[in-house]
């Protein structure tokens, strides 16, 4: 049995328990109250199953290994079948009764034992035979028996639907299997359902070899990390991606695990905490086996995920023979396969190796790292966990080790490294310094929790000034990511007053990380500073903690996003000046030609030009992703949500949405997490489908006060959510909320880029001269060379709420700019506008060519509530409106749609493979799979896909 089975309501602790309001797979099961985390498809399957939805016999067996929630599924099962009337009955398997007869079955049917009488003589003298009711004069045919468990249950299921639910089925008796196995095979035209659970990958003997099965995988990183904030208490920082990691999406493991970590402090090394309750789960099946067994199982625990088997055993002094680890396969603890040991269970390795006494514990640390002589990186953890005291040499190996896994690009291993090495370094000085190395390593893995742990400790060593600017960068962005702008400035503040650091490079990354926070929160008082920060601040030294900025590129790119943050009038200029120079190459190198390629994105995003936006950011964040440095992407990724939303990369949007959204609750990044939601449901009511308003919790969980961004993102969405129902008066108290009632806008950049969603509802609504004024506001504020996105919105707000005499000036003006197409949504909005105009001064034959391609561009997004509007518009302008046909490239994955477009640009294969970091091979098989998606038959063909190349 993998856990009890308990019915599930606000604080369950059962591995899959939800308490959280969403799940991380879109199916959603339509009866049980009863949710479970990361669950929800495979709850659906067995609420259709239950409720004869699916075609078929109405069985299903559940496999997974133990803790991966089967028994958590199946309570689920029983309360929505509880709740819908039908009959439950329940068995559990027990090794203790394997081999006694009809053991389960006795289980299972106890409580239909009454119905017995009802059953023909024979059949029902078999049951109480076999359940031992009355004695056994003979030896009795086996069909008998079957047959009258079969007449039972049809003649029960009669009078209200049953559900038999068989838990742990790899421990029933054989004959109980084989008389299961008869009855299902016979079920189909009753109202019975059979629900059984067994524990691995492979369905028990006895059982229908074409028995539907469902298995459990791990769960995905999202819902993990929901259930581990389930739990009272769940750690943060390090101790929390620790627990993640060793619990490998095991429900069960994570649950336990939450648990050994509030029992006491985590290990220096950097293991978990024991608990009694690990160990007692385990150490009966651990103690059974044979004592070298259990001494290499110790080796194998001690080691990571690395050390090959043959390390294992040379470390353990075993020679070669593979015979003593077949008891621990045998008992499934273990597999060897492919010269490598892995634990079938993730809390095997744990009770192993907490169970050890520490001496033992330390012995093995010793003699793995003599084993590792030709590894130093490996070598030194092991030097590491046998340390009893500090040791500069042990912490110089960990600082190198480091270094080689932050240039493979493991920042996450480098942040332990540091922070081990730093635990071991014997001076203060050498220890602020690996602390504040561990925080930037931390910071690019993206954990900021972690990193404040981090900053308490350096500020605690060191008053070095540069020391403390590195630990302030990590610091404020991470307290910005948690939602606590105005903490994370002052943190920053501190760094910069009174003397700030010396190091130019390590400024800059202070006013880069200002410029986030001002964007975040929205303060004016956080981008005042950002400009006489950085003016006259030159290169300078390539000595610096920062290999990112170490190129002049890199270093202006930085440097240009930093200004830009602070006024965003500026961007235009400021990406002028870093813009690639013809002729020099595009192929980022290095993580310092990533950083300038990520910070183009940024300036781009400020500048307005959507469609370099997207592709810097595309390019970046994919080469950011091979680095394992999204953490230092964190703060763009809800502006490259915004960019895909505006230039009608909806299913891209959607996709790159999912993704953020799983690192967002993996790391607990708060206000992303609701930027996400909020975009999320903008999109939605964009399609036209269902869009609630944010959950109470969405406009809670941070102070939107400070964090205008996120309150500026779940406005829009409120609005446009509103407005898509056609509730205009709703929609226009929410657009309103974006500006004060002098016009200021709530976020100097947000606000303003909804100005026509608040003129569209103030024209419904009849505020024209309400909205008026806050378009002349904006106008106002955008000084004398507005970006032409924000000219062709002004232009468009003007006519829906200005003079009706320059109405069709501005309409003419915000729909004849060929740039605007790069927005699409707008560009077809203005047009349907325009022509709604131009019906009402009776000009019929002039709105018709402006809906007929509003409607082309609304189908073509999907946007259905739109293209309904525009089609009844055509309609009434005398014109049958043809469907338009959907963009095939919205069916594409994000990657398949790089791939096609640089296709279609003509580069061949290998060039497309080195730009993705990819494989010449998975470029091809990708394009092999879209060419029938896409309607083509050929290369050259992919070219006419697209209107921009």
């Amino acid at each position: 049995m993998d856990e009890p089975m308990v019915a599930a309501g606000p604080g369950s602790s059962w591995p899959g328990a939800r308490i959280d309001g969403g799940s991380e797979e879109r199916g959603t099961p339509p009866g049980p109250t009863t949710t479970l985390t990361g669950r929800g498809t495979e709850l659906a399957h067995i609420v259709d199953a239950i409720d004869g939805r699916r075609s078929g016999p109405r069985t299903m067996l559940l496999l997974g290994e133990a803790g991966t929630g089967k028994t958590a599924l199946l309570a689920a099962a029983a309360d929505h079948a509880r709740g819908i009337g039908s009959l439950v009955l329940t068995a559990r398997g027990c090794e203790a009764e394997v081999e006694q007869s009809f053991a389960a079955l006795h289980q299972l049917l106890l409580p239909l034992l009454p119905e017995t009488d009802d059953l023909p003589e024979h059949q029902r003298e078999a049951l109480k035979a076999a359940f031992g009711i009355v004695a056994a004069t003979r030896q009795h045919d086996p069909m008998p028996l079957r047959v009258g468990v079969l007449n039972l249950l049809a003649r029960v299921s009669r009078s209200r639907p049953v559900l038999l639910i068989a838990d742990d089925v790899q421990h029933f008796d054989r004959d109980t299997r084989d008389v299961l196995g008869f009855v299902m095979r016979r079920l189909a035209t009753h109202a019975v359902t059979v629900l059984l659970a067994a524990r691995g990958q492979t369905p028990p003997d006895g059982l229908n070899p074409d028995l539907p099965v469902l298995s459990l995988a791990p769960l995905g990183r999202r819902a993990a990390a929901h259930l581990l904030d389930a739990q009272p208490e769940p750690p943060t920082g390090r101790a929390r991606i620790d627990l993640l990691e060793q619990a490998a999406g095991n429900p069960l493991a994570i649950i336990e695990l939450s648990r050994a970590v509030r029992a006491g402090q985590a290990a220096p090394g950097g293991g978990l905490p024991q608990t009694l309750r690990i160990q007692e789960m385990f150490a009966a099946q651990l103690r059974a086996l044979p004592a070298e067994t259990q001494r290499l199982i110790l080796y194998a625990a001690a080691s990571s995920d690395h050390e090959d088997l043959e390390t294992v055993m040379a470390a353990a002094g075993a020679g070669s023979d593979l015979g003593v680890w077949a008891p621990a396969e045998d008992a499934g603890l273990m597999t060897i396969a492919g010269g490598r040991v892995a634990f079938r269970h993730p809390l095997v390795r744990t009770a192993s190796y907490d169970g050890a006494p520490a001496h033992l514990r330390r012995q093995v640390h010793t003699d793995l790292a003599a084993a590792l002589d030709a590894d130093p990186a490996r070598r030194a953890w092991h030097l590491a966990a046998a340390c009893l005291r500090q040791d500069e040499s042990v912490a110089a190996a960990l600082e190198d080790t480091a270094e080689l896994a932050e240039r493979r690009g493991g920042f996450f291993a480098a942040a332990r490294a540091l922070e081990r090495a730093a635990e071991c370094s014997p001076g203060a000085a050498d220890r602020a310094r690996r602390y504040a190395k561990a925080l930037r390593a931390a910071q690019n893995a993206g954990d900021p929790s972690w990193v404040r742990e981090l900053y308490d400790k350096v500020t605690a060593l060191t008053e070095d000034r540069d020391l403390l600017g590195v630990a302030a960068c990590g610091a404020g962005i991470a307290l910005s990511l948690s939602g606590h702008q105005r903490q994370g400035f002052q943190v920053l503040l501190s760094a910069l007053e009174p003397d700030p650091p010396k190091d130019g490079m390590t400024v800059l990354a202070l006013a880069a990380v200002l410029q986030a926070v001002a964007f975040q929160s929205g303060l004016p008082e956080v981008r005042r500073p950002i400009a006489a920060l950085l003016d006259g601040l030159e290169a300078g030294s390539r000595e610096t903690p920062y290999s990112e900025l170490t190129t002049s590129d890199a270093f202006e790119a930085v440097r240009a996003v930093a200004l830009a943050g602070a006024d965003p009038v500026n961007a235009p200029e400021l990406l002028r000046r870093i813009r690639r120079r013809p002729g020099t190459p595009e192929l980022p190198t290095g993580i310092a030609d990533v950083t300038r390629l990520h910070a183009a994105g940024a300036v781009a995003w400020y500048a307005d030009e959507s469609e370099l936006c997207v592709e810097s950011f595309r390019q970046a964040f994919a080469l950011l992703t091979a680095y394992g440095s999204m953490g230092n992407a964190a703060p763009t990724l809800a502006a490259m949500g915004s960019a895909l939303i505006d230039t009608g990369r909806w299913a891209e949007a959607e996709e790159h949405l999912e993704e953020t959204a799983t690192l967002a609750a993996v790391q607990k990044l708060r206000h992303l997490e609701i930027d996400v939601e909020a975009l999320r449901m903008t999109l939605r009511a964009l399609r036209g489908q269902p869009a609630e308003m944010p959950a109470d919790p969405a406009w809670t969980a941070v102070g939107l006060e400070e964090n205008r961004a996120t309150h500026a993102r779940l406005l829009r969405a409120a609005g446009t959510s509103a407005a898509a129902a056609g509730d205009f008066d709703g929609a226009f108290r929410h657009f309103r909320l974006l500006f004060g009632e002098d016009g200021v806008p709530l976020h100097y950049f947000l606000s303003n880029r909804s100005v026509v969603d608040l003129a569209a509802a103030a024209q419904r609504t009849g505020r024209q001269e309400e909205g008026a004024r806050v378009v002349a506001a904006v106008r106002a504020a955008l000084g004398e060379r507005p970006t032409t996105r924000m000219t062709l919105l002004v232009h468009h707000a003007a006519a829906l709420t200005g003079e009706p005499k320059d109405a069709e000036h501005h309409f003419r003006l915000a729909t004849v700019n060929p740039a605007g197409e790069q927005w699409p949504l707008a560009r077809a909005q203005a047009r349907l506008h325009y022509a709604q105009w131009l019906r009402r001064k009776r000009r019929p034959l002039d709105a018709r060519p402006l809906l007929a391609t509003a409607l082309e561009s609304f189908t073509r997004l999907g946007a259905r509530g739109l293209a309904d509007e525009a089609r009844v518009e055509l309609r009434a302008s005398g014109v049958a409106a043809a469907p338009a046909q959907a963009d095939p490239l919205a069916e594409l994955t994000a990657q398949q749609r790089q791939i096609v477009r640089l296709a279609a640009r003509g580069l061949r294969n290998r060039e497309i493979a080195e730009q993705l970091m990819l494989s010449p091979r998975t470029v091809g098989s990708h394009l092999y799979n879209v060419y029938p998606k896409l309607g083509v038959s050929s290369r050259h063909q992919l070219r006419d896909l697209f209107d921009d190349l």
